[in-house]
């Protein structure tokens, strides 16, 4: 038998249910039995579990074998379909199958043992949850006449893992395992994205059964609505044609659902100005005249200040994070809300929209186009002359830019705007998180989706390498830099064995201030200066504990060093020109640089500074 966890509940399956097709490229919703090989075969369970991912399309899995999830290893070994990249913690597994999901739109997989194993991939589960990333976990676990006994190397993952995936699955009967597999796909990729773990005790991996891949899916209660209400997508456009002061406030769930291209089509049409939240940079590309660039805690002062003096807010796959919002009491007080989310969940749960959308976003904008066409064909183009020139005023007066560092080391802004510059819109950067993810967010220029990998919700530090790793492997014709701080890059560096043995030429762009960046300026601003266990020791001085560039040796990467701005164009021409191996470049930046414009967490979007002390006075039109 197999068990499901709260099959219908929106806790366990976010969202509405199964649509008719996905917003992203996803795999069929399962394959004909007559085209699936080994159709019919006599087989263990282990096999039928290689079988599976190789009928669902997966042509990568990442992960490290144990215990309990051995049985699978034995056939995944002599599989011709499935590349297994063998990674040095599981951890590491879960962040690179995201990576792979975020930059190719297809179902990432990652695979581990019962215990520790499993837990491992809590932390990558939690944070795709919360970015909405397709990924399936397959874990296994102790034989079905062990579970509950506390045995070697148990846990209950799916019981642990049920608040941050999509959907948890036991299974311990082998016959049930190409249709949980075929669901776990389906789950993953429809609907709101997200993580699907199917747990397989040993037992069933080691029981025989006859192979069949389901010709249809059974999944009571998971119908996602995929088709927006054309009576509310009309209200939207109505109201978009006739505001005096509109703003498109939009998330990474454009880029999920393979919406830039009718993004831009709404765009041009409006003539409204666009914001793009963290996890939708590229969404729209940043050169586009009417992107303000991104809100927020971080964002520019333009497009924070369109929010506030909006009176029609059109909300396209976003969540309204407390990260764009501040003070919640306080944003956008004048704004109408139209809020377009494929979770009906998201809707008005935490600012109330007066006119609200379910559907695949890709449909909703559509629809709003065509709509819109006609209303301005009814009563003519709006007049938003006057509210572009409050909002070019403000570009002009709050460009973006920042200050030169006093203790003369690298202002870590230059490092990543040259980068961004040198290395061009094609290429895909990954960033941790923490000051060097704000910068990269604010100072590289995103022309495409899908360019822009980052931690958004959960906010996870050790992200950047092993997510890198996974969008190479994805994306093997395009550049990858992982743009790390020295606090996040000691946390999963290891993985650099894993790209240079596998041959994943990733580059990594340490942004190294010796410190935890982002923690100390919070120090700096809000605790006197109390620098209470931030220090690092790993760039500043003659004593670097460890010397990056060694390590990078030692782990069969090449090792470079920058500490002067006129060797900064130079270094990171060199690490483009290497492709045969991964590149380690440790810029030694300056530890006072901070990041700004900023708003403190629990105040409102208003309180905005420019830079310390400065604070852009926001004149309202009511």
């Amino acid at each position: 038998m197999s068990t499901t966890v709260n099959r219908s509940s929106t806790a366990a399956v976010r969202g509405p249910a199964a649509p008719t097709r996905s917003p992203i490229p996803a795999r069929p919703r399962a394959q004909a039995s007559s085209a699936v090989e080994g159709e019919g075969e006599r087989m263990t369970g282990a096999s039928a579990i290689v079988r599976s991912l190789e009928a669902a399309g997966t042509d990568v899995v990442f992960g490290l074998p144990g215990g309990a999830i051995l049985p699978t290893y034995d056939p995944l070994l002599d599989s011709t379909k499935l590349r297994h990249i063998l990674v040095r913690h599981e951890q590491g597994a879960g962040h690179a199958a995201s990576g792979y999901a975020h930059a190719t739109g297809r179902v990432g997989v990652c695979i581990a043992t019962s215990g520790p194993g499993a837990t491992n991939l809590v932390t990558p589960l939690a944070d795709a949850n919360m970015d909405s990333v397709p990924m399936v976990a397959i874990t296994g676990q102790v034989g079905a006449s062990l579970i509950g006994t506390d045995a070697f190397q148990e846990a209950d993952i799916v019981g642990v893992t049920m608040p941050v995936t999509k959907h948890s699955f036991l299974v311990t009967d082998a016959a049930e395992i190409p249709a949980r597999i075929a669901e776990a796909f389906h789950i993953a990729a429809t609907g709101r994205p997200g993580p699907v773990l199917v747990d397989i005790a040993k037992s069933a991996q080691t029981s025989e059964m006859t192979f069949h891949w389901p010709d249809e899916l059974e999944l009571p209660g998971y119908h996602p609505t995929v088709k927006p209400h054309l009576k509310q997508v009309r209200e939207a456009a109505r109201l978009l044609a006739t505001a005096k002061r509109p703003v498109l406030y939009v998330g990474g769930g454009v880029i999920r659902g393979n919406a830039s291209e009718a993004l831009r089509a709404l765009t041009d049409l409006s003539g409204a100005p666009v914001v793009t939240t963290l996890m939708a940079r590229g969404a729209l590309p940043d050169t586009h005249p009417q992107h303000l660039g991104m809100p927020g805690m971080h964002g520019t002062v333009p497009a924070v200040a369109a929010l506030q003096r909006a009176d029609l807010i059109v909300a396209l796959g976003t969540r309204f994070d407390d990260r764009v919002t501040g003070l919640l009491s306080s944003f956008a007080p004048l704004a109408t809300v139209v809020h377009a989310d494929i979770d009906p969940a998201e809707i008005s749960k935490n600012r109330r929209a007066d006119v609200p959308i379910v559907g695949e976003i890709n449909d909703v904008i559509t629809e709003m186009t065509r709509e819109l066409v006609k209303e301005h064909e009814q009563h003519g183009l709006p007049d938003l002359e006057g509210w572009w020139a409050q909002l070019g005023k403000l570009r002009e007066t709050y460009p973006r830019g920042w200050h030169a560092t006093e203790d003369g080391l690298l202002a870590p802004q230059h490092v990543i705007e040259r980068l961004g510059k040198i290395t061009g819109p094609e290429a895909v950067y990954v960033a941790g998180v923490g000051q060097h993810q704000m910068w990269a967010a604010q100072f590289i220029d995103y022309e495409r989706p899908r360019s822009w990998l980052n931690s958004g919700g959960l906010g996870t530090m050790g992200y950047a390498v092993p997510a890198a790793m996974g969008a190479k492997v994805g994306q093997p014709d395009r550049t990858v830099w992982a743009i790390d701080g020295d606090g996040c890059f000691q946390m999963t560096n290891q993985e650099l064995a894993t790209c240079a043995i596998e041959g994943i030429p990733i580059k990594v762009a340490l942004i190294n201030n010796s410190s935890l960046g982002m923690v100390r300026q919070w120090q700096t601003l809000f605790y006197d200066g109390r620098y209470s266990h931030t220090e690092l020791s790993t760039g500043h001085g003659s004593r670097r504990i460890p010397d990056f560039v060694k390590l990078a040796e030692a782990y069969g990467c090449v090792g470079l060093r920058c500490e002067s701005e006129k060797d900064v164009d130079a270094t990171i021409k060199r690490a483009n020109e290497i492709d045969d191996v991964p590149v380690v470049v440790d810029f030694t930046v300056s530890r006072d640089a901070m990041v700004w414009p900023m708003v403190a967490s629990g105040v409102s979007n208003d309180a905005i500074q420019y830079a310390r002390g400065i604070t852009p006075d926001f004149e309202r039109e009511d």
